[in-house]
């Protein structure tokens, strides 16, 4: 099995990176076509965070490296500000795996 990690790619209209106008519609036919290319690439779309009135979306994906979500946004046509490989952090992994001292 292929390790995988987590990416993520971010698009700003106001760096040319997100289309001037698309609808919720036009998202919809062109996110069909992403998730084909990722799938192509070995790259799973975990998460968007869209905001179309905005021109910005910030993917969360999980991929073999960097390199397989460049591809899959080459594939589609889709260019992106930055790439970036994260680890994920929540509430239990930030608070209940601290070795503090909360001594009163």
């Amino acid at each position: 099995m292929t390790e995988m990690r987590f990416f993520v790619d971010t698009h700003n209209r106001s760096t040319g990176t997100f289309p001037e106008k698309m609808s919720t519609e036009e998202f919809e036919v062109f996110f069909a076509k992403y998730e084909q290319a990722c799938a192509e690439e070995g790259v799973v779309v975990l998460r968007l965070h869209l905001a179309l009135e905005a021109g910005r979306v910030f993917c969360f994906n999980m991929a073999p490296n960097a390199e397989a979500v460049r591809r899959a946004h080459d594939r589609v046509g889709f260019p992106y500000d930055s790439i970036t490989e994260v680890t994920t952090a929540t509430p239990g992994d930030i608070f209940f795996n601290r070795s503090v001292s909360h001594a009163a």
